[in-house]
């Protein structure tokens, strides 16, 4: 339990010696709350994209089928407008989350305070959708181009039954499912509690500026 927590719940106990602290002994506890919070979602933001590099580099260099498949997926030029959008995206993220830890850190008014928390939870927020949103889309355009290129993939395709067909789409629909709750899972775990914890300290900004 860290100060404001503990200081919290000496003030609902009603002692006595916890009554003289002022809003100024206050904020300083919800800056650096507010501060340590965004730098740790700044620290996981560059974590998950070292995942993804890692992600994409090691098959690349440990399979050679996956190598040959990804050299092919690259020749087209959809693949390599996504990838780059994706990854521009990303390194617009981390800079976003830095600037706001940089913004939080330097400041000393509690209304400016209370604009980089909101700040800060749409940056989170707007990723989260994106992310998301790329990923279900990534699935039909992947089919889509796979059955265009892959000439035994589109051969099979063609002469599947109607109810061969029905199961490959249930399949295809259903594991994409389960990969977006995974990784919507993974957000709510990971970005949600300290999105959590910093809107608690903006609900008690409102009332030091109340």
């Amino acid at each position: 339990m860290d100060e404001l927590e503990l200081l919290k719940k000496d003030w609902q106990k009603g002692a006595t010696e916890f009554k003289s602290y002022t809003d100024s002994d206050i904020y300083p506890m919800l800056h650096k709350k507010s501060s340590s919070i965004v730098k740790t979602l700044f620290y996981i933001s560059i974590g998950e994209l070292v995942f993804w590099l890692l992600a994409s580099v090691l098959p690349y260099v440990l399979s050679t089928t996956f190598r040959e498949k990804l050299d092919e997926s690259y020749e087209n030029p959809f693949f390599i407008g996504a990838s780059i959008f994706s990854y521009v995206v990303i390194l617009t993220f981390i800079y976003l989350l830095f600037r706001s830890y940089k913004g939080i850190s330097t400041t000393d008014n509690a209304k400016k305070l209370m604009e980089s928390i909101l700040r800060t939870r749409k940056i989170i927020k707007y990723y989260v959708i994106f992310n998301l949103s790329l990923f279900f889309l990534s699935i039909p355009i992947s089919l889509y181009f796979e059955y265009q290129d892959n000439p035994e993939f589109h051969q099979q395709i063609v002469e599947a039954s109607t109810t061969q067909m029905l199961a490959f789409y249930a399949v295809s629909v259903v594991i994409a499912i389960i990969i977006i709750l995974i990784l919507l899972l993974f957000y709510r775990i990971i970005y949600g509690i300290l999105l959590k914890r910093l809107n608690r300290n903006y609900k008690e900004l409102k009332k030091l500026e109340v």
